[in-house]
């Protein structure tokens, strides 16, 4: 098939690469425009971007799609479907309606559930024990399209949001081009989406980020892995004279073990911290400048007590 193919991050990088291993003709990728980066905020290129240029796929970063030029140019490139996975754009009617088939989204959750921005960290902090990939024909409307193909996986008790994000990518990759495959036999039917069970993932806003030791350690869990490697939920201790910012990016639950919110109650193979309702064990941390490490390399550098309070 004739495909324009539309995405940005490292997650949409397999989809990219699978399309192209089945044959199909690609004729250019949409990413969104290099962004600065790094110390010297010199300006990079998207994951899709790279990939695309890699194998010699001409790449377009307008940053918008409302522009007639933009939308004529779209047309011109003839294709029978577009893929659309984590774009970042939102995509006109025009636009939509210009490929012969349609767009086609990769969506990182089971619509109606987790329509948005981040489904995947929300899962994991909601606490879902499933979840899934689809591949849904897009409408006007925020993920309300119907679903063409879908697949579900179940969510480990302790899996990160970065753990789960590789899985569903890889999956993604592979239910698209079986889509797609349909699609070229007129055999992809689709379903409207259930009117029952809709949520919403908004994007992650930094003011969330801080652990709130108040909460149950069932939350507190979730929350710290659902944000888990990025942006990375966290506390302030007192080391020194000093107060510093400490990344939690593993945890787990302990049981029998309790206190006042935020209290170290044991330094047990990692520091235990009191919630409302249990507690938790730091499993990995990151100090502020410095590089993932485990509990007890964390241990052996900073001198804490039972005792202690985590803000």
């Amino acid at each position: 098939m004739r495909i324009i193919f539309m995405g940005t991050p490292e997650f949409s990088v397999p989809t990219l690469m699978e399309i192209i291993g089945q044959g199909h003709e690609v004729v250019t990728c949409y990413s969104q425009p290099p962004r600065p980066a790094g110390r010297g905020m010199d300006l990079k290129k998207s994951p899709v971007h790279e990939a695309a240029e890699s194998v010699g796929i001409p790449v377009f970063t307008p940053t918008s799609l409302k522009d007639p030029t933009e939308q004529a140019a779209f047309a011109d490139l003839d294709a029978d479907v577009a893929v659309v996975v984590a774009y970042g754009l939102l995509l006109p009617k025009v636009v939509l309606d210009a490929p012969r088939d349609g767009c086609l989204n990769l969506h990182a959750s089971l619509l109606p559930r987790w329509r948005g921005a981040a489904p995947i960290n929300r899962a994991i902090m909601a606490g879902d024990a499933e979840t899934g990939i689809q591949v849904m024909r897009m409408e006007e409307g925020l993920d309300t399209g119907p679903i063409g193909m879908s697949e579900t996986l179940s969510i480990d008790p302790n899996m990160t949001a970065g753990e789960l994000h590789d899985r569903l990518s890889a999956l993604g990759g592979d239910l698209m081009v079986r889509a797609l495959a349909a699609l070229s036999r007129g055999a992809l039917g689709f379903t409207p989406q259930d009117a029952e069970g809709v949520t919403y993932a908004s994007k992650l806003a930094k003011s969330e980020t801080r652990i709130d030791w108040t909460q149950s350690a069932s939350n507190v869990h979730n929350h710290i892995r659902g944000l888990s490697p990025f942006p990375g939920a966290w506390c302030e201790l007192s080391v020194g004279n000093k107060t510093e910012r400490l990344k939690i990016l593993r945890s787990a639950m302990v049981e029998g073990a309790s206190g006042a919110p935020g209290t170290i109650v044991s330094l047990d193979q990692g520091p235990v911290v009191a919630c409302a309702d249990g507690s938790v064990r730091l499993v990995q941390v990151q100090r502020a400048g410095k590089k993932p490490m485990t509990a007890e390399e964390f241990l052996r550098g900073v001198q804490l007590q039972t005792g202690s309070v985590l803000g």
